[in-house]
């Protein structure tokens, strides 16, 4: 057993969830670096330094996350910490930007394939991580799970036609993240009589991969909410959505 809360970030080998392993072990945790690429990973926490574990994680693999989640039980014995980061936001995007991508990912002629397979990541990927890791967050005495959404899957929010992400709503990336946020919901009435934390998170518009870099944010402005909720102690609150700095987010 390890003294260090250990925490698992999905995702961590770029962008903000990166940063996010980065900034935890500044911190003191043990992080373990969840990528789908282990040499990545490897290169991640190399670059981190210490505190950082790299570990393979494919979040669309069932093997891979049940040897993941076997090898921290086998090592570390418990989690304290899930952050599932790991998304993507297309398949077929190239180098179009994001409005004319937009164009092309609307609900009348988004290619069903693209739909699928990043809701596979960013939907039923998160719940199969889920699922495999709670018997380690339920060893834990002190386990937060943060889900990292974004403001563009908020259903109440996009619904106002004069919402700023109203009109890039379609069933590709920002209704992954709705679903997600619906399966967040799921979780918290799945863990409402345990102890177990669960939040979700929005990165805000941040500069990374996932839009082409088009982003206005910095990593380390985009890792401040999701900093601020995974450094809660255990009195912090649980079934909350929000963005820099604590800032609440419509469902």
């Amino acid at each position: 057993m390890h003294d260090e809360r250990l925490a698992l970030v999905t995702g961590a080998n770029q962008g903000v969830g990166f940063q996010v392993a980065k900034q935890l072990a500044a911190n003191g945790l043990t992080v373990l670096v969840g990528s789908r690429d282990l040499a990545r990973g490897e290169a991640a926490a190399g670059e981190i330094g210490t505190g950082a574990v790299a570990l393979q994680l494919d979040v669309t693999d069932r093997d891979s996350i049940a040897a993941a989640a076997a090898r921290i039980g086998k090592e570390f014995g418990r989690l304290d910490l899930l952050i599932n980061n790991a998304a993507i936001s297309n398949t077929k995007k190239g180098n179009l930007s994001l409005k004319e991508y937009r164009e092309v990912s609307r609900a009348s002629n988004a290619p069903l394939d693209e739909v699928r397979t990043v809701w596979e990541t960013n939907v039923f990927g998160v719940l199969a991580v889920y699922q495999a890791m709670l018997p380690l967050l339920r060893a834990s005495s002190d386990a937060r799970i943060i889900n990292v959404s974004s403001a563009v899957g908020s259903l109440t929010a996009n619904a106002d036609p004069s919402a700023p992400y109203h009109t890039s709503f379609g069933p590709i990336y920002p209704a992954s993240k709705a679903a997600l946020n619906a399966m967040t919901l799921a979780m918290m009435v799945d863990l409402e009589s345990t102890g177990i934390k669960v939040n979700l998170v929005s990165p805000g518009f941040t500069k990374t991969n996932l839009n082409g870099y088009e982003g206005t944010q910095s990593l380390e402005e985009g890792s401040r909410e999701i900093m601020r909720v995974a450094m809660l102690g255990p009195d912090g609150p649980s079934g909350t959505f929000t963005r820099w700095e604590n800032a609440a987010i419509p469902w």
